[in-house]
């Protein structure tokens, strides 16, 4: 492993100012999950570590107004469990409980779950393996690699890396937003807003400055948030990255959908919002029949490769499977 330094501010605003003067090697620790694995395998070889796991207040989950605000330092256990939390958005409560370990969600952030690096083996392997998004411009062994956990929507030539993450595809489909605090400020962004497709620079994964630092997400409470779900279907049961997700969330009148969100994980090289599908939906009775065809839609466009053609299937069943679970809700 190499050296790094050490700080740990007190307030926000000096986390900032850390970041800002550690330069390019400066990176966040918060639950440490990831940036430790990566440390260790030497594909993140930052010079300074800041701190961040005593700041006080980035550790709320508050339900009690018009939104659910959960801290950028919340558990993912803690927010998983909370009673409103499940109550409310059930499938916000299920992409946590379905996401790693017990161990890992003990210590693992909101805000660093976010912002987790892709499980792509070519990545993660470091030498010799080029990745264009590890080392830009090196190319990217998973092109004519093995291909079977690969992205088939919004990859590139440059890279095809999966999203890994649970909790983004249900903040996707609830329309959260987050707040970030940077050199200039506070701003808000949608979660949808936070990722990028890897295009030509897939080293460049979020539209997050090099100088900002989540501080909490902001999920708008509406009709849709009790009738959802998150569905995961992984190689194993416990502890595995999915292969297709989704997350859906409902509003229907009488036994007809009047609005409905998906949003696709373990698909794509970010969290994929199906607004066609959604559309496609809309004023119709939802029956097993139009959530096939809903799937279906959402999958259209999907790029397989030579070992992923068999998650095209596998998406379709899970975005209707994740319709109906999501229909006995309302």
């Amino acid at each position: 492993m190499h050296p790094f330094t050490y700080s740990r501010p007190a307030t926000a605003a000096e986390a900032v100012s850390a970041i800002v003067a550690g330069g390019p090697g400066a990176r966040l620790l918060a639950g440490g999950t990831t940036i430790y694995d990566l440390m260790k395998l030497n594909v993140e070889k930052p010079t300074h570590l800041i701190d961040i796991t005593r700041l006080e207040g980035l550790d709320c989950i508050d339900a009690g107004g018009a939104e659910l605000t959960l801290g950028a330092l919340a558990r993912m256990s803690d927010v998983a469990a909370h009673p409103q939390v499940v109550a409310e958005f059930p499938a916000l409560s299920e992409s946590l409980w379905r996401a790693a370990s017990q161990q890992l969600r003990n210590m693992a952030t909101l805000g660093g779950n976010l912002l987790q690096r892709t499980r792509c083996a070519y990545f993660r392997g470091g030498e010799p393996f080029p990745c264009n998004k590890r080392k830009p411009g090196s190319g990217c062994a998973a092109q004519h690699g093995l291909d079977r956990g690969q992205a088939l929507l919004g990859g590139s030539d440059a890279c095809t890396a999966v999203y890994p993450g649970d909790l983004a595809i249900a903040l996707v489909a609830f329309d959260a937003t987050i707040d970030v605090l940077g050199p200039r400020g506070e701003r808000t962004i949608t979660v949808e807003e936070l990722y990028r497709e890897p295009g030509d620079e897939p080293h460049i994964e979020t539209n997050l400055g090099p100088d900002e630092m989540i501080l909490r997400i902001r999920v708008p409470k509406d009709a849709a948030g009790r009738a959802s779900t998150y569905h995961k279907i992984r190689d194993r049961e416990s502890y595995a990255f999915a292969l297709a997700s989704a997350a859906v969330a409902l509003d229907v009148d009488g036994d007809r959908v009047r609005a409905a969100r998906i949003a696709i994980g373990g698909l794509a090289t970010r969290p994929w919002r199906a607004r066609a599908a959604e559309q496609a939906l809309c004023g119709k009775v939802l029956t097993s029949r139009a959530a096939r065809e809903a799937g279906e839609t959402a999958l259209q466009g999907a790029n397989p490769g030579r070992d992923n053609v068999f998650r095209i299937e596998l998406g379709v069943r899970t975005v209707a499977d994740a319709l109906m679970i999501a229909k006995h809700r309302t």
